[in-house]
């Protein structure tokens, strides 16, 4: 099959198409035909050798962790995935090597889902690591009625996720983000402050009181949450 590989770390100079070994199907995982797949700031990282003793890599890799597709093998142990489920998964591995920018990519069942009908297929591979980052946020938050919370970054992948789940979970949302962007958080049910000067000023004019919980994104990798 066809898949996108490095041999070494650099820039998109590196990335070449070339052909790999199909991926195998073992007892509690499947074989996913890949229809469309999200790429984050830290597939770039990974592929530059930033965070080699962070996230290690077996060279020659195949980059990207995010994938929504089409199941061509179900395991022994899948009793909930048929041939031709449309899936959407995260495929991230504790050593980078065989990634989701191939024809076919081998997804560990316990990382998979079945695609809802009504997102597409872009819309699904583009939702793991972001909306996952962002669920386990707001769930470790406790954010429900009544609390608010200040959300940095909130018109970015992982803020944008975070800022829609926690106004369903009944929480007044503050957002930081550029002013060409306070119009897509008032569309997602958030108050938005600009990045810059006066941003703290204008965060205390709408919560005197403070917030209850803050939600960082840090360098595309994760989050950060306390008290404000």
């Amino acid at each position: 099959m066809k898949a996108i590989t490095y041999a070494e770390f650099g820039g998109p100079e590196v990335l070449k198409v070339d052909d790999v070994p199909e991926p195998h199907v073992g007892p509690d995982s499947l074989v996913v035909r890949v229809k469309a797949v999200g790429l984050n700031p830290v597939d770039y990282k990974v592929r530059e050798g930033y965070l080699e003793g962070l996230i290690d890599t077996q060279l020659p890799a195949i980059p990207a962790w995010d994938v929504a597709g089409v199941v061509e093998q179900v395991g022994l142990d899948t009793p909930e995935f048929s041939v031709g489920d449309e899936v959407l998964a995260y495929v991230r591995k504790d050593v980078v090597h065989g990634g989701t920018l191939a024809e076919l990519v081998s997804v560990p069942v316990r990382t998979a889902t079945h695609k809802p009908a009504g997102v597409s297929f872009e819309e699904a591979g583009a939702l793991p690591l972001a909306g996952l980052t962002a669920l386990a946020t707001v769930r470790r938050s406790g954010l429900g009625e009544g609390s608010t919370v200040l959300i940095h970054a909130a018109a970015g992948g992982v803020g944008s996720f975070a800022t829609q789940l926690a106004v369903r979970a009944g929480a007044r949302v503050v957002g930081t983000a550029s002013k060409a962007n306070h119009e897509y958080l008032a569309s997602l049910g958030a108050q938005a402050v600009e990045y810059g000067d006066g941003l703290v000023e204008a965060a205390k004019a709408l919560v005197p009181d403070g917030f209850d919980e803050a939600v960082a994104v840090l360098h595309g990798l994760g989050t950060e949450r306390g008290q404000v």
